[in-house]
Formats: structure tokens, sequence, C-alpha cells
């Protein structure tokens, strides 16, 4: 078998769907963050000095912040796609403000509801 990388109508879906999570992360709408984390005690999200294991979890996380994430720039980001249902989103950052670069990679999956993170990490460089 020989997978399709890059796929053109593919790789357009993942990127439309990898701008509405970066939208809704700078908006604070927490709920579209919510519908596109893949609702299923399978998710996971690690965190700057977390680790949250499940949909219910990281949900329940979101809803604790207090503040929504400062505004941020995207350095690079690199989304590849892995046949028709799998894709990887990998992005650097840099918050307002600050000198330090921040990584972000997520695992997204086709579903029976469209595109959702099935894994998620986030990090700084120091």
């Amino acid at each position: 078998m020989t997978l399709e990388i890059n796929i053109p109508e593919v790789l357009a879906e993942v990127t439309a769907v990898f701008a509405r999570y970066e939208e809704a992360l700078v908006t604070n709408r927490r709920d579209v963050l919510d519908e596109l984390f893949w609702n299923s005690p399978h998710t996971l999200r690690y965190g700057y000095s977390e680790n949250h294991y499940g949909h219910a979890a990281i949900s329940a996380f979101r809803a604790s912040l207090p503040v929504q994430s400062p505004p941020r720039e995207l350095l690079r980001t690199v989304i590849t796609t892995y046949g028709r249902d799998l894709a990887t989103a990998n992005a650097e950052f840099r918050r307002e403000g600050s000198r330090q670069t921040g990584r972000q990679s997520q695992t997204w999956l086709r579903t029976a509801d469209g595109w959702r993170v099935a894994a998620a990490h986030v990090s700084l460089i120091d």
C-alpha cells in the first residue's frame, strides 16, 4: 500500500480547520475549541505544565482558565496529511511581548463529525 501524502483537497480541509482552531484559541472561543477536540476518552493534551487525558479533562481545564490566551504570531506552520483521514499540524509561535518560542503539535483525524484533534502538545523553548 502506498500512502498518499498531502492530497490537495485534504490538505485544504485540514489547513482550514487548523485556521479555525487558531482563531478560536486567540479569541477564547472555548466552545469551538471543545468542538474541535475529538470527544473521546482517548484524546490527550500535554500542556506547558499539565497533562490531560480524555475530552472531559481537556474541556474542564479550558473552562478553569481565567482569561484567554495572549495574542500570538505563528512563525512557521507545517501541516501534513496522510491519506484522507489523518493529519499532523505543527507550529512555532511567539506570544505578544515574549521572546520565547512556543511549539504546538496536533494529530488530527477525520471523524463522522469532521476533523478533530486526537492528540496535542504545547511547549516553550527557553
